[in-house]
């Protein structure tokens, strides 16, 4: 199966920042804003891997759009996304044949690691061949989000991660400050610059043999970073 996933979220801005952080996954997207739509883009795409659900919708629900395609009979891995957290909601949502339950105000990176846990539960490991990217004494394992350095493993935050992701995936090409803030942080974010170079000190103490004269990050001068190694 793709890795393709649907999306229906009747909230533009929430499926717009869902749809983004799932693209940066690696995953393609199936976008809708009603369960009739939903219905409808998954019989064009009936190979979708994955559909995450908004419960809360005019028309049909998520729970409805969830039991037709368990009665029609696909096979796809289900996530209810709602703003609903009483226990019998989440049992009625599991009943209807959903297989995860993630509730709003929900973390992104949260929703991303249950997208790729029930994607290998329905797919088995469709990332093996892409799933590690190597630089250097470096090793990025995408799929388990850990970073190591000549086999020992760096604690890295969200953020940490998230940006020598950005470098991993781009090595020896210059990104700007406003290209990590989009790529890590997401367009949505509102905030100064100076929180790219903060963390970049952060990650260097962590990564570098010599944060004061760094080999791996390097200081391109008026512009932004670059990966080297």
């Amino acid at each position: 199966m793709k890795r393709k996933v649907l999306v229906l979220e009747d909230e533009e801005n929430i499926r717009s920042f869902v749809v983004l952080n799932l693209k940066r996954a690696g995953y393609e997207i199936v976008q809708a804003g009603t369960g009739e739509d939903a219905l409808a883009k998954y019989e064009e795409n009936p190979d979708i891997s994955v559909a995450i659900l908004d419960v809360m919708l005019p028309g049909i629900d998520g729970y409805e759009v969830c039991r037709t395609l368990r009665t029609r009979g696909y096979a796809a891995g289900v996530i209810m996304l709602t703003a609903r957290t009483q226990e019998a909601d989440k049992v009625n949502g599991l009943m209807t044949g959903a297989d995860d339950y993630v509730t709003k105000p929900f973390s992104v990176v949260e929703l991303v690691a249950r997208v790729d846990a029930l994607f290998r539960r329905v797919c088995g490991n469709p990332f093996a061949d892409e799933e590690i990217i190597k630089s250097g004494p470096f090793k990025l394992n995408l799929r388990a989000r850990e970073v190591h350095k000549n086999g020992a493993k760096i604690e890295l935050t969200q953020i940490e991660y998230g940006i020598l992701k950005a470098f991993m995936q781009n090595i020896g090409k210059a990104l700007s400050r406003d290209d990590l803030l989009e790529m890590v942080w997401g367009h949505h974010y509102v905030g100064e610059l100076k929180i790219v170079d903060v963390n970049i000190r952060r990650l260097r103490i962590k990564i570098e043999d010599d944060p004061a004269h760094p080999r791996y990050i390097v200081t391109v001068r008026g512009y932004g970073y670059m990966w080297e190694a």
